[in-house]
């Protein structure tokens, strides 16, 4: 199982999109200065993952994320904590 998967940062007020096999790990190495881009801060937080039996299907995906605006992320974050709590 591959994901997709966004997160952020409260500090920077930015969002990182990647993919992983691992989002507890991934996440982990945001946090702990392992990962070049994020590394400034440790405050990461995982606000959106999809899954996808595929790495292939999960690149299509971050692929896609990495073109929405500020605005479509947020809508798809929020609609997605909503589908979260049913």
């Amino acid at each position: 199982m591959f994901y997709t998967y966004i997160i952020f940062s409260k500090s920077l007020q930015v969002y990182y999109k990647g993919y992983s096999a691992d989002l507890t790990q991934r996440l982990e190495k945001h946090n702990s200065g392992n990962s070049t881009y994020t590394s400034k801060v440790n405050d990461w937080e995982m606000v959106y993952w999809k899954s996808f039996l595929t790495k292939k299907e999960a690149l299509i995906e971050e692929k896609r994320l990495k073109k929405l605006n500020v605005n479509s992320l947020q809508k798809l974050i929020s609609e997605f904590k909503k589908d979260e709590k049913v």
